[in-house]
C-alpha cells in the first residue's frame, strides 16, 4: 500500500532535511510504501534543492494562489497513497516508528483522521509548550468527539478527500474544517499520543500575533458563533499568564521566562481578538502578511543562488 506524505514548504532549508531523514529512517511493514511530495510556494533558499536530493517529488504553487488549503489540495491531486500523511517542514519525528502508529488506526474502516502528539524542543516558546500539552495530551483518543486535529501531524484517507477537498478560502484551520464536515458523515477522528513528532516555532512576537489572528479569521467563518470579545481577550490573557508563571516556578525557570511567557500570551490572544474583529474579504496586502511574513536575505541582502548542482549549495554556503 502506497502512502503519501505531503510537505508544505517556504524557506525551510535550515528543518526540511531532518524531517526527510526521519522519514526515511522510518520503520515499516515491508507491504508499506512512501513516497514525499512537497509543495512548494517559492522558496528562495536551499529548500527544494535539499528536498529533491532526498527523493521528493516537488510541485510549486505561486504566492498569488497560495492558501493552506489550496496547496494540500494540490498534493492531494498528485499523491498515489491511499493514506495521504501532512507533516509541517519544520518538524521531525522522535521514534522510528512514528508513521506506523499514525496510520495503525486505519484498520479501523470508519476511522476517516489520525493526527499525533507534538511537542517542543529548547528553541520552543515556554508558553507554546504549554499550548502543545494541552493539546496534545499523553492519553490517546480513538474516538474523538470534536472536530480538533492539525495538519502538522496527521494523516486522512485519499478516497475521503476525493469526495471532501480542503476549503481553499480559508486563511487557517482548513485542518479542522475538513475534520468537522467529516465527522458529520459520521466518520470518526483519532489522536494517537504515540505517533510524536517536535514542531518548531521560531516565532518572533509579530508573526505569533499573525498566526493567531489568521486563525481567529478562519474559525469565525468555520464556528460563527464562536466569539472573543476584548473582555475575552484580558481574560484569556491573564488566566494563561498565570498559569504559565505557575509552571515557570515549578521548573525553576520563572525569571529566565517570565517576559517571554507575557510577550507570547499576550500576541496569542491579541491575535485572536484582531481576528474575530475581522469582517469582509482578507487584503492581498494581509495575505501576504499572514503567509509570507519576512523575506529571507543572506547577510550581503544579495539574491539566492539558484541552486540545481552540489557546487551550487558550496557557493550558497560560503554566501553565508
Amino acid at each position: 500500500m502506497n502512502c503519501s506524505i505531503i510537505i508544505r514548504t517556504y524557506n525551510e532549508e535550515r528543518h526540511i532535511g531532518r524531517l526527510i531523514d526521519g522519514i526515511n529512517s522510518q520503520l515499516l511493514p515491508n507491504h508499506i510504501h512512501l513516497e514525499i511530495i512537497v509543495i512548494d510556494s517559492g522558496s528562495t533558499d536551499a529548500t527544494l534543492f535539499i528536498a529533491k536530493n532526498m527523493g521528493a517529488k516537488i510541485l510549486n504553487i505561486s504566492k498569488n494562489d497560495f492558501s493552506f488549503g489550496r496547496a494540500l489540495n494540490l498534493g492531494c491531486q498528485h499523491a498515489t497513497g491511499k493514506l495521504l500523511i501532512f507533516a509541517s517542514a519544520h518538524v521531525y519525528p522522535l521514534y522510528t516508528h512514528w508513521l506506523s502508529n499514525l496510520i495503525t488506526p486505519f484498520e479501523n474502516e470508519d476511522v476517516a483522521l489520525v493526527y499525533g502528539k507534538q511537542t517542543g524542543n529548547h528553541l520552543t516558546h515556554f508558553s507554546e509548550q504549554q499550548v502543545f500539552e494541552k493539546w496534545f495530551p499523553k492519553e490517546s483518543n480513538y474516538d474523538q468527539k470534536t472536530p480538533f486535529c492539525n495538519n502538522a501531524n496527521c494523516a486522512i484517507r485519499k478516497e475521503l478527500w476525493m469526495k471532501t477537498n480542503y476549503n481553499e478560502y480559508l486563511t487557517g484551520l482548513e485542518d479542522l474544517d475538513w475534520a468537522k464536515r467529516i465527522q458529520h458523515e459520521g466518520f470518526k477522528i483519532v489522536y494517537e499520543a504515540k505517533a510524536v513528532i517536535v514542531h518548531i516555532h521560531e516565532e518572533t512576537p509579530i508573526k505569533i500575533r499573525n498566526r493567531y489572528q489568521r486563525e481567529a479569521i478562519a474559525l469565525h467563518q468555520i464556528m460563527p458563533n464562536v466569539h472573543v470579545s476584548f473582555f475575552n481577550f484580558i481574560v484569556l490573557f491573564l488566566k494563561s499568564t498565570i498559569h504559565d508563571t505557575i509552571e515557570a516556578i515549578k521548573y525553576e525557570k520563572l525569571f529566565s521566562q517570565f517576559l517571554n511567557i507575557i510577550s507570547f500570551r499576550y500576541m496569542q490572544f491579541y491575535g485572536t481578538y484582531l481576528g474575530h474583529k475581522q469582517n469582509g474579504q482578507i487584503s492581498q496586502e494581509l495575505k501576504d502578511r499572514f503567509y509570507y511574513p519576512s523575506v529571507i536575505k543572506n547577510k550581503n541582502n544579495s539574491p539566492k543562488f539558484d541552486l540545481e548542482t552540489p557546487e551550487d549549495l558550496i557557493k550558497y554556503e560560503k554566501s553565508e
